[in-house]
Order: structure tokens, then sequence, then C-alpha cells
């Protein structure tokens, strides 16, 4: 995780297509700006973060799904839960799942685990655009591959990375 350039989640851990599945893996980093200000002496990750952890992670899942051809924007929280406090170095798995994808709208059901317990879950609602810009296309494909998701994702099963 990088929270100045918010990029908060850092590896692919599973992909599935069909249904639309993802796990993504995100070390908390222990030095951020942000976390000098959020809390002195008491560091955590802000819940803020934490809600874009997860949307950034539907959102991957859905560029897999449309094979990068669609840029998800985040719409809609619903029934946010932030159950617990993330500390500084923790490693966390931002999970999402896809529960409805048509007519240029998505809906993701996110959820945080550390350590296999859920620490924060969320309903996200996308619209999804054909890419506005050619320079937003190749950003959003150089940062699926970063994570290790190939703009073209074939269906799995199994594990990845």
């Amino acid at each position: 995780m990088e929270f100045e350039s918010f990029r908060l989640v850092d590896q692919l851990e599973r992909l599935t297509l069909d249904p639309g599945r993802i796990a993504m893996r995100g070390v908390v980093p222990t030095r951020s700006t942000i976390l000098d200000a959020h809390f002195p002496g008491h560091p955590i990750m802000p819940g803020v973060l934490m809600v874009e952890a997860m949307a950034q992670t539907s959102g991957f899942l859905l560029l897999a799904i449309n094979k990068a051809e669609r840029m998800p924007f985040l719409a809609e929280v619903k029934e946010a839960k932030l159950r617990a406090f993330v500390a500084p170095g923790t490693v966390l798995s931002i999970e999402a799942d896809l529960e409805h994808e048509g007519s240029g709208y998505a809906v993701t059901h996110g959820r945080i685990l550390r350590d296999g317990k859920r620490v924060a879950e969320a309903e996200l609602r996308f619209r999804t655009v054909p890419f506005p810009s050619a320079e937003l296309a190749a950003m959003t494909r150089a940062e699926m591959a970063r994570v290790g998701i190939p703009a073209t994702a074939e269906p799995t099963d199994g594990e990845r990375a």
C-alpha cells in the first residue's frame, strides 16, 4: 500500500471471473504522513481508506470481467461497517464479490480481513463507462499489470500469484 499515491492494494491473491470474485493483498505502510496525523500516538488506517481499498479491489474485479474495456467509477457506498482498528504494518486480505452487473452499473460486496477476521465491509455501486481518455485506459492497464491482473484475464478457479 502507498497511502499518498492511493495505491491501496498490492497484489492479486485469487481471481474467479464466473462468479465474479477477487482477493487482493495489501500491507499497511509503517510510515506515512497520513498515519502521523491519524492519530498522533495511536496511528491507524483511516476508515475512508479501508472503503477505498474495497472500492479499488472491486474495480479490479470489474476491469478483469470486462477485459479492461470499461472503467468503473465508484457511485455509492452502502452499509459500510468498520469493525476494528488497523495498525501500521498489518497484512490485509481485501475481497470483493460481484452481486450484479448490467446496463452500465455494477454492485459488489467488499470486505477486508486480517488473519481471517473481518475488519470492514460495504456494498459498493459503480457506474461503468467506456474509458473517457486513452491516458486513463493506459494508466489503468498498467495498474492492473502492477498488481498481477492481465487486462485479458481468463477465468480461473484456483489461486494466482
